[in-house]
């Protein structure tokens, strides 16, 4: 087998086990995820850090292929299919693209996992990943109550503040999609780099 064909294999049974803890994950966890009521944002959602996870291990094709089946299985289980699903792949891509990207733009060498290790490196591209998901989600749920939600949903209690109509919408966006970044960004780092599963695959 050339070298080509066996870091094809790999990378398709990398996206398979992956996609397979995503899959599993996401039918233990998307019906029960605190969720803002009447509206289905969560508040958090674990799924997303295996996408993530994924990605720092394998590179990017193994990390889309994840985060793809993934929402493939999110369509079963989560109780706003298929908004909801949709809605998590967009958020989390952009976290996904925004390391790969970065890493090329930067020129790091090598082009692998390895490069961002360096939390000088990771945190700035990861920062660069919640602005970017931050801006696209919050335009996003402003369509999403503009076309499909009532706007009386957008209702919710802020330490002890409420907001209502686009207010609602809005802040709300901003502070989960931003709360979930810590989560995806950090403990996807803690995962790959504070272990030894990124020297354990060596894959890229």
């Amino acid at each position: 087998m050339s070298l080509g064909s066996a870091r094809l294999t790999r990378s398709i049974g990398a996206a398979a086990v992956f996609g397979g803890l995503s899959f599993v994950l996401d039918a233990l966890t998307a019906p029960y995820l605190p969720r803002v009521p009447g509206w289905g944002i969560g508040f958090i959602d674990p799924v997303s850090i295996i996408w993530v996870t994924s990605y720092l291990l394998f590179g990017l094709m193994v990390g889309l292929s994840t985060s793809v089946i993934g929402t493939i299985g999110l369509m079963f289980f989560d109780p706003f299919t298929p908004v909801g699903p949709i809605m998590k792949f967009l958020a989390t891509i952009p976290i996904i693209l925004a390391l790969d990207v970065g890493m090329r733009l930067m020129h790091f060498k090598p082009y692998s996992g390895r490069s961002l290790k360096p939390l000088r490196r990771y945190v700035p591209l990861s920062v660069v990943g919640v602005i970017v998901r931050v801006v696209i989600m919050t335009l996003m749920n402003v369509l999403l109550f503009m076309t499909i939600l009532n706007l009386n949903y957008a209702t919710i209690n802020l330490f002890g503040f409420q907001l209502m109509s686009w207010n609602a919408v809005v802040i709300v966006a901003i502070l989960v999609n931003a709360e979930q970044s810590v989560w995806d960004c950090g403990i996807s780092y803690l995962l790959t780099f504070s272990t030894k599963l990124y020297e354990q695959f060596r894959f890229w």
